[in-house]
């Protein structure tokens, strides 16, 4: 299997998740199904891929090499597209698992659908951008029910 279809399985993986999340009623099985299907699987893949890299049982497809200790480091791991397949992943896997939580939070916080859909596109498309949105609108309400 290519790193092109690597990444697009994982791709079109998240955003059924992600679609899931968003549109079907989420009752304890539909969340157990994203979390799941959906998270657990996308780790899964991220923990083959990089066991795979780190014993050379899979090749990356580039030149390889690289750390997390420096800028230059991160650059070469991300430069072979094995790399950024597995750095993708990574995103794909955290940002559904977050998208999860705002979704979660908003129900417990009473805010509807409507409302909740801008924060779940931008935690898509910029994860930490949605993550602090969701985290600056949802205070007043969370310390109004803190008080009751």
């Amino acid at each position: 299997m290519t790193w092109d279809t690597i990444f697009l399985l994982v791709n079109y993986w998240a955003f059924a998740g992600w679609i899931a999340l968003a549109f079907l009623p989420r009752g304890p099985k539909i969340l157990a199904t994203i979390l799941y299907a959906g998270v657990f699987l996308l780790c899964l893949a991220y923990t083959v891929m990089i066991v795979g890299f780190l014993s050379g049982g899979i090749d990356a497809g580039g030149p390889g090499g690289g750390d997390f200790t420096t800028l230059a480091g991160v650059m070469k791991l991300f430069d072979s597209p094995g790399g950024a397949t597995l750095g993708w992943t990574h995103y794909l896997a955290f940002d559904l698992f977050t998208g999860m939580w705002i979704a979660r939070d908003a129900d417990n916080k009473g805010f509807n659908r409507i409302v909740q859909f801008p924060f779940l596109f931008l935690t898509l498309m910029v994860g930490p951008v949605g993550l602090l949105a969701w985290l600056i609108v949802r205070e007043r309400r969370a310390r109004a029910q803190a008080k009751a």
